[in-house]
């Protein structure tokens, strides 16, 4: 390779870097606590997954973010092509790493789901719909940490993104709603009684609490799959045990508050403060309780 292709990779790993750290908010916390290659190849794919995800919660009109995704999906990387940075880095990772890039295919799978509008009539179908958008990324994860050769890891790391892409929905009731997406499962809604709907200042309304207890009922749901998930962690080196305790740490944090006070997702989009994430994020990696 010459100094110039070697340049201009180091260039793309580090657009990848910034990337995932000014737009991973959550998910920085836990890269950065592994080695700077993992990192690095984990930038690049967080990268990717990011111009995807954006593609779907972008300004255009559907049938043109059918047709990016589509674009994005044709070229997705291969050895010698080169020309876009993002897909260089992912490219070079992935002749270094396992990495399935045949996860990225599933990732985009479940963003057409997100522009098409697809609703979810059980919880069962929402659990594909996660397993595309964030199971297909704990697989990708996966792929880049060290870890002992195990059979079931693939599947606890998918069941990781699963509770990941739960808390998620449950923290974004409201702006989604506004989008005129809806993730919780209609089987769901009616056992519980409930209509999404906004107040008059554009707040969700619950008049007879059942969409507290819908949250509540999904929070105890999800923290299964986080019992499931986190499994993997004991296969894993020092390093990418804490990443991945991280990462799924600060989620976890999020959903406890959401499950303490679910009307706080009413009015707001939850989160944790920086020195909340930067305080699991050192637990994590003194192999402390997050």
């Amino acid at each position: 390779m010459t100094d110039q292709a070697t340049g201009t990779l180091e260039q793309a790993y580090q657009l990848c870097e910034s990337i995932t750290r000014t737009q991973a908010r959550n998910f920085y916390y836990g890269i950065r606590l592994l080695r700077r290659d993992q990192r690095a190849a984990l930038c690049s794919v967080y990268a990717l997954a990011r111009r995807i995800d954006d593609i779907g919660d972008g300004d255009l009109p559907d049938p043109d973010k059918l047709t990016a995704l589509a674009d994005v999906r044709s070229s997705l990387p291969e050895p010698g092509r080169a020309a876009d940075p993002v897909l260089a880095a992912v490219a070079d990772a992935a002749r270094r790493l396992p990495i399935p890039l045949e996860a990225f295919d599933e990732l985009i799978d479940g963003v057409e789901m997100d522009v098409t509008g697809r609703r979810y009539a059980g919880f069962d179908e929402l659990v594909g719909y996660c397993r595309c958008v964030a199971g297909s990324v704990g697989r990708l994860c996966l792929a880049v940490f060290d870890s002992r050769p195990d059979p079931r890891a693939a599947g606890y790391a998918d069941a990781l993104g699963i509770a990941l892409q739960q808390t998620n929905i449950l923290r974004d009731i409201r702006e989604d709603l506004g989008t005129g997406r809806i993730y919780l499962p209609q089987e769901d809604l009616d056992r519980f009684g409930v209509t999404l709907a906004f107040d008059r200042r554009g707040n969700l309304t619950d008049p007879d609490g059942g969409l507290r207890a819908l949250i509540r009922y999904s929070a105890d749901r999800a923290r299964r799959w986080y019992d499931e998930g986190l499994r993997l962690v004991p296969l894993l080196d020092r390093r990418s045990a804490a990443c991945c305790t991280a990462m799924s740490g600060i989620y976890l944090r999020l959903l406890d508050h959401i499950a303490a006070d679910p009307s706080r997702v009413f009015d707001q989009r939850l989160s944790l403060s920086g020195w909340q994430k930067a305080g699991v994020a050192a637990r994590a990696l003194s192999g402390l309780p997050t």
